[in-house]
This record gives structure tokens, sequence and C-alpha cells, in this order.
């Protein structure tokens, strides 16, 4: 269970989120849904290390954690950015093993059969030596969710995962993110999607903007 007990982060002297503090329960799918500006992308990179905040507290199951020490968090939180940020020099498969390779010293061999597997589960078999470039918007986005997976997080956490899709597509990632849930995986998804934070969500936490 995630536990983030009161959170607070400024921007030029602006409160972007206020005493904030909130329980995401194992296998739970929570959307954050809200206006721009209303600092659910603040919110989850604060839970992602991305963003230092203000003062608040993280705890993973009872054990408080700090998520910009990537040391510590690199097994606990995994993140999909909003435009992928694959390398666009790299192959699908040296996308995915690079992180477990460099930062978690995994041998070459085990994180490639492992990245394979994933592939596999998410429908992207045979699409291990293609480059970013080839790929569609769709199996980008599933690539990225490969390669956040492949470090084995306790916990995986999306940027607006379907701004950039159509609805076949939305649709398709939406249906990862539930086969997710059936394995496990604790998951928090930050959307201006509505429809998307109903259909897929266990939980749904609005924010709104300080005035």
């Amino acid at each position: 269970m995630l536990e983030i007990k009161n959170l607070t982060k400024q921007f030029d002297g602006r409160t972007i989120i206020n005493d904030l503090s909130m329980t995401v329960a194992d296998d739970e799918i929570l959307a954050i849904v809200g206006p721009s500006g209303a600092g659910k992308t603040t919110l989850l990179r604060c839970i992602t290390g991305l963003e230092k905040p203000d003062s608040g507290r993280f705890y993973w199951n009872g054990q408080e954690f700090t998520p910009s020490d990537k040391k510590k968090s690199q097994s606990i939180i995994g993140a999909v950015f909003q435009d992928y940020q694959l390398f666009p020099n790299l192959t699908v498969l040296r996308n995915i093993t690079l992180a477990p390779q460099l930062v978690k010293k995994m041998e070459s061999a085990e994180v490639t059969e492992e990245a394979l597997k994933l592939l596999k589960r998410l429908g992207l078999e045979n699409k291990d030596q293609l480059y970013p470039y080839q790929l569609s918007g769709g199996q980008k986005q599933r690539v990225a969710i490969v390669r956040a997976l492949a470090m084995n997080p306790k916990i995986l956490c999306y940027d607006e995962p379907t701004s950039a899709l159509d609805p076949a597509l939305r649709q398709e990632v939406g249906q990862v993110i539930t086969d997710l849930k059936q394995t496990g995986m604790t998951q928090i998804v930050v959307t201006h999607d509505m429809d998307f934070a109903e259909n897929v969500a266990d939980k749904i936490m609005r924010v709104e903007a300080l005035s």
C-alpha cells in the first residue's frame, strides 16, 4: 500500500499542492483527474521522484521512502511518460534492457529473456528489433510500459497515457492497464479523459486548481 501524508508543493511562491494525503491500496488502479493547472501532473512527478515536494512523507507498506532517491525508490515506482521517452537510436529491445542492466546490474541474458516475455505479454512479439520510428503510437505506448515493467516496480504511474491516441488505441491501452491489474500491479493514472478513467479505475481522485 502506498501512503502519502501532508504533501505540499509550491512553484515561485504559488501553492500547487496543499497538504495532500492519500492512500493507494495494493492491486488498485487509481485515476487522478482534474482540469489543466490543478496539479495532477505535479503530483505524479512528486510520486515518481521527478519533483521534490516542499514537505510530505511517502510510505510503501509502512516503510518510509524518498521517491527522488533513485537507488532506494527504483524498485517501488515505475513511470510511463506522456511522450514515451524512448531512445530513437536504440531498438525496442535495447530500450527495454538498458536500465535493468545499468541500474540493477542484471545480466544481459536474464534481462533479454524477461524483456521478450513482457513484449509477448503485451502483444509485441517480433517487434524487439524495430526502432521507435517504425512503431505506431499505441505500440510505442506499450513499449514504454514494458520498459517500466522490466524494472519490476511495485507501482506503475502513467502521465496522460491516452493523450496522443485515437479511440481504438485508447481502448487498447486501457485493456493493457486492466490486464496488468490481474498480475497484482498497483497503478496510478493521471488523465484528463474522464471516460477512460471511469473505464479503467477502481477509484477516481479529483483535484482542483487552488485559488
